[in-house]
């Protein structure tokens, strides 16, 4: 990314404490290269990301498709947005590889895996550039010397961000998986498509769109070694109409429970179809469909026309 900047849509900078920033789109307009290989980055290189068409009833709409190997540190080890970061007016989800590094959040107590590296790379979902205290503060957290520090950085109302939001669809599973209790480690192996949705003209806009593409649109299908009990004691609850929740843009879901993002029921967060297949026993199990007049909703309602709430 940073060797071809320009014609990513890009920009390097180089912080004062010797960090270096890649501002994907808040500065600068980015791209859909740009976004596949941020999403890439968030995956810390164990999973590959690319723009395509997915169905959708009779339509073709843009899309991204995702396969990733070694999915529990792929996905929870490195893609999950679980590093929260804030300072002052700063705040940004942190994802990629640099989390195993500081290992500082719960979930780390229930994944065995830790690295060690002297150079750090994390990719922050904000509309504001970081300082070069952050970077600092990130760079101690990791271990590592702040010219060793790499911060990508995108907000979600971006092409970056669009793209690398749907490119979540097999690490929001792979999480609700481990939230009700399926051991992640049986997986070997997981493909997703989600759709992309429009660029919306704000965070809070941006962030109910691209949750409604994995909600309402996101595919996943897992390849794991387990029992066949252990799979069917999840599947039905693993599709986001499992959900309490399920049925309302996430706009919409917002602005019932007054922004706050932790009132809403988490069993809705994860693709909306799921497969899993056992090589134990050659099954395949499914549950869950798309909901195709939610996506049209995401792609085609005017803002003024949502969020009535």
């Amino acid at each position: 990314m940073i060797a071809h900047a320009d014609a990513l849509g890009i920009v390097t900078h180089r912080m004062s404490n010797g960090a270096t920033l890649v501002d994907a789109g808040v500065q600068v307009t980015g791209s859909l290269e740009a976004g596949r290989l941020f999403a890439e980055v968030c995956l810390g290189g164990l999973g590959q990301v690319q723009v395509c068409y997915v169905p959708l009833d009779q339509l073709q709409i843009p899309g991204v498709t995702v396969s990733v190997n070694h999915p529990p540190i792929a996905c929870m080890a490195a893609q999950y947005a679980g590093w929260a970061i804030h300072k002052d007016e700063f705040f940004a989800m942190g994802s990629g590889p640099a989390r195993v590094l500081y290992h500082g959040e719960g979930l780390f107590k229930e994944i065995s895996y830790r690295d060690r590296s002297d150079v750090a790379v994390l990719a922050l979902e904000s509309s504001v550039l970081p300082t070069a205290e952050i970077a600092d503060k990130v760079a101690q957290k990791c271990d590592v010397t702040p010219d060793q520090l790499y911060l990508l950085i995108a907000p979600t109302a971006s092409l970056v961000g669009s793209v690398q939001v749907a490119a979540r669809v097999v690490e929001t599973g792979l999480h609700k998986m481990h939230k009700i209790g399926f051991d992640i480690n049986a997986v070997i192996a997981g493909i997703g498509a989600c759709p992309l949705v429009p660029i919306a003209a704000d965070n809070l806009r941006a962030i109910g769109r691209t949750n409604d593409a994995v909600l309402y649109g996101g595919r996943a299908w897992y390849t794991v070694q387990t029992d066949d009990a252990q799979i069917e004691a999840v599947i039905e609850q693993l599709p986001s109409s499992a959900s309490r929740d399920y049925g309302k843009p996430f706009y919409d879901l917002l602005q019932q429970y007054n922004g706050d993002f932790y009132q809403i029921d988490p069993l809705l967060f994860s693709p909306a179809e799921i497969f899993v297949n056992n090589v134990a026993s050659g099954r395949t199990f499914h549950a869950g469909q798309i909901n195709a007049a939610l996506v049209r909703e995401a792609l085609l309602a005017p803002d003024d026309a949502r969020g009535q709430a």
